[in-house]
């Protein structure tokens, strides 16, 4: 769902700008500086993407910091992983580059997108529970949602930070930076009782929706229509689907598994964009708030047949990003990598291994000689075994479906 207005109205001078002294005062309440080396990490990846210095770089690069640093510290993945300093460098590399998103979209540009990207998210929560609102009476209560929704995410903002309770972002850079914020803010989960947990701009929504007058009766078709789901059809056609969304809906409590999982979305939807796929983007947004089918087709405007069409577009898409496109990221995201046996406990890896043929297994070991041997590339790998580069890409996507097919179906049948 694309909405036109972007609800805030922050300005951002020239991107050479210097802030003005009230705001600059902000820097001068935090109560330390972020660590020199992810600050000069921040400012040498800003600088060499622009080839210049842009202004409120170096207040962005100490706030980025510093928020690295409090991740890693509250992460028990983090601490426990035996490599700190590599995941200091990855999430200073994710912030930045969220950042430089939304900096290359500029100020009306990030600010639609941010905006239509939020707003997809709130709007099936915005309606009374009860009501039967058509899509002008959800915009009109979504647009005031909205609103008093960034004026707390700019408070968070400075809260977090310890600006001063006048700052407001000035040059480009600075923009940029508050709008990566707010998506991460809204995004957040937030645990509630049983160990579910909820995005934080759902539950400010749902807040929303429960102070409007509920006057519409409820619609009985609707309610039984909503019971009726293409999930489990979906799952039994693709495991590989099924444990990739089942993994982005799971709640987030490790601050360094939800930077993963923030991760994997991204670039999920960066592949969408890519692709040209941008009904799948909508689709992926819906799915992750566990949309039925029948909101589905009234929020996007879809037949049966339609969304029928969209869903099989979206698993093609899924399984190829994962097997194919970013494979190495998805299994680092799952625990899958080759370093963890694809998943498997060691019992389970030495029945798939066991059961592969003999060309397959001599492969599979070339593949994890390659982790620790960088000069054992693919095209090595092809000369050894006699195939061709090709051949090496198709049999690695066949072993991973074949050992994602094999970890969900032995974990089914121990359940079963």
């Amino acid at each position: 769902m694309k909405t036109a207005s972007t609800g805030f109205t922050m300005t951002a001078s020239s991107a050479g700008a210097t802030p003005p002294p009230s705001n600059s005062s902000g820097l001068a309440s935090a109560a330390h500086g972020g660590d020199p080396a992810l600050v000069a990490l921040v400012r040498s990846m800003v600088e060499a993407h622009l080839n210049r210095r842009p202004g409120g770089l170096e207040g962005v690069a100490q706030r980025i910091a510093r928020e690295v640093e409090r991740i890693c510290h509250r992460s028990d993945r983090i601490q426990t992983s035996g490599d700190i300093a590599h995941w200091r460098a990855t999430l200073v590399r994710h912030r930045v580059e969220k950042c430089l998103t939304y900096y290359t979209l500029g100020s009306e540009r990030g600010r639609a997108e941010l905006h239509s990207s939020l707003s997809a998210i709130a709007y099936r929560h915005i309606a009374p529970t009860g009501s039967h609102l058509n899509f002008q009476g959800r915009y009109a209560l979504l647009e005031d949602f909205m609103q008093t929704f960034y004026i707390e995410v700019l408070n968070a903002f400075r809260r977090e930070h310890q600006l001063a309770a006048t700052y407001t972002p000035r040059t480009r850079l600075e923009l940029a930076e508050y709008m990566a914020f707010s998506e991460q803010y809204a995004k957040r989960r937030i645990t509630l009782a049983g160990r579910h947990s909820k995005q934080l701009i759902v539950l400010r929504a749902q807040a929303f929706s429960r102070r409007q007058p509920t006057e519409t009766p409820i619609d009985l078709g609707l309610v039984s229509d909503g019971g009726k789901t293409e999930e489990a059809e979906a799952y039994a056609r693709s495991s590989i689907l099924q444990e990739v969304r089942e993994k982005m809906r799971e709640e987030a409590y490790d601050p360094g598994e939800a930077v993963m999982r923030d991760r994997v979305i991204h670039t999920l939807i960066e592949y969408f964009k890519a692709q040209n796929q941008w009904d799948c983007i909508d689709y992926l947004t819906l799915k992750l708030e566990d949309c039925s089918a029948a909101e589905i087709d009234d929020i996007l405007g879809l037949s049966p047949r339609q969304r029928d069409y969209l869903q099989q577009r979206f698993k093609y898409h899924i399984e190829k990003f994962s097997q194919q496109h970013e494979w190495e990221l998805v299994h680092q995201w799952l625990g899958a990598n080759l370093e963890a046996r694809l998943g498997m406990t060691p019992e389970e890896w030495s029945v798939f291994f066991d059961g592969l043929p003999s060309e397959q297994q001599q492969f599979l070991a070339l593949k994890q000689a390659q982790v620790k041997n960088t000069e054992l590339d693919d095209r090595a790998i092809a000369q050894t075994l006699g195939w061709t580069p090709k051949k090496v890409n198709r049999a690695w996507t066949h072993l991973l479906k074949q050992a994602w097919d094999f970890r969900n179906q032995h974990r089914r049948d121990s359940l079963g």
